[in-house]
């Protein structure tokens, strides 16, 4: 249970990252990704990577500079233009859903502009599943300069389409449906400098 508690990515470059190991019985036609993030990284860093050994961007949500982020799946991104940020915690959601294709970027609480993603795809379920660090490889093959440093915490993986009031609901901490992957009884290993410690502030 990592309530309160954070990932302290204490070194820029970085080899380290997190492994998180879900619960998945079957692939995903519908998923929603959350997580907390607090960096003061102007350089592209990846926060959230899914590999699958067919596609090493299954789900990749990956910021390439302050004023943008990008959400993969299936190895196709959309790109959603976001304010720089002000030195504080931001919390990101993004859900997709395969038979629309429809693709949701939510930013503290607030959604985007949907977007329109890999109509009819199916995400693989035999995953090697990240933080930190960018896969273009199944577990592996790293490049330093993709690599996070700074606090991440509140990461949550769901097999379903969040509701709009269950992002917000996120976004403000508050009780969330059972989660593939749930920060509140996370299976992780840490590979590299990687710290827990408590959250210094809300």
């Amino acid at each position: 249970d990592l309530y309160r508690k954070v990932f302290v990515f204490r070194n820029d470059p970085s080899d380290a990252y997190v492994v998180l190991r879900a619960k998945l019985e079957q692939p995903l036609q519908n998923f929603t990704v959350c997580l907390r993030s607090y960096t003061d990284l102007t350089r592209p860093h990846s926060l959230f990577s899914y590999a699958t050994k067919a596609q090493d961007n299954e789900i990749l949500l990956f910021k390439p500079k302050p004023s943008e982020y990008r959400f993969y799946v299936g190895g196709k991104f959309v790109t959603f233009r976001v304010p720089e940020g002000r030195g504080d915690w931001e919390h990101v959601c993004a859900s997709w859903e395969s038979a629309t294709g429809i693709a949701e970027f939510w930013l503290n609480g607030k959604p985007w502009p949907r977007k329109g993603l890999q109509r009819g795809y199916t995400v693989g379920a035999e995953a090697a599943i990240l933080l930190g660090q960018e896969q273009d490889g199944f577990g592996g093959g790293f490049d330093v300069y993709n690599s996070f440093s700074g606090e991440l915490a509140d990461v949550y993986l769901w097999d379903v389409g969040l509701s709009p009031d269950k992002m917000r609901a996120a976004y403000q901490s508050l009780r969330l449906p059972p989660a593939v992957l749930a920060w509140k009884s996370l299976s992780y290993d840490v590979k590299g400098d990687v710290v827990v410690k408590p959250r210094l502030r809300e």
